[in-house]
């Protein structure tokens, strides 16, 4: 189930491989996503001593927090993976032009977890391209759809 969704980076970037990780919440950051109050669209994730940080994803607190908590909507969340596989990222972000962008939150199992995508930058003509594309996808609905509400009558 979808928590929140980074349509941007789809946009944004040509994604390689997608990969599921876990993320590190404080109490009140897991009560914040459950009533939807978090942003994806600014997020990225940068390794850092063989550990993935989260950096750009904003939670932004209820007004019911505890008194006692001083939460930060900015603050950088630890993202949990296998050891190996953060070596095999790291070696790919260190080529030219690969970065690491978060997808999307969802649940399982009741827990939170980020997909993470290996991507590769557009270009602003790659950009071009993916939205005349869309556009030629919604125009050739319309014309089926106007094609079979109008079909042959006999």
């Amino acid at each position: 189930m979808s928590i929140a969704e980074n349509r941007r980076a789809r946009y944004d970037y040509h994604i390689e491989e997608q990969f599921e990780a876990g993320i590190v919440l404080a109490g009140w950051e897991v009560k914040a996503i459950r009533a939807g109050q978090v942003q994806l669209p600014e997020g990225y994730v940068h390794i850092r001593d063989g550990e993935l940080y989260m950096i750009g994803c904003r939670i932004n607190p209820l007004r019911s927090a505890s008194t006692h908590v001083h939460p930060e909507a900015d603050r950088t969340k630890k993202l949990l993976m296998h050891k190996a596989e953060i070596r095999r990222l790291t070696g790919k972000v260190e080529q030219r032009g690969y970065t690491l962008v978060p997808l999307n939150l969802h649940y399982k199992d009741g827990r939170v977890k980020v997909q993470v995508a290996l991507a590769k930058g557009k270009g602003e003509h790659d950009k071009r391209d993916t939205i005349k594309e869309r556009e030629w996808e919604r125009e050739k609905g319309r014309l089926m759809r106007h094609k079979v509400s109008s079909g042959p009558k006999d």
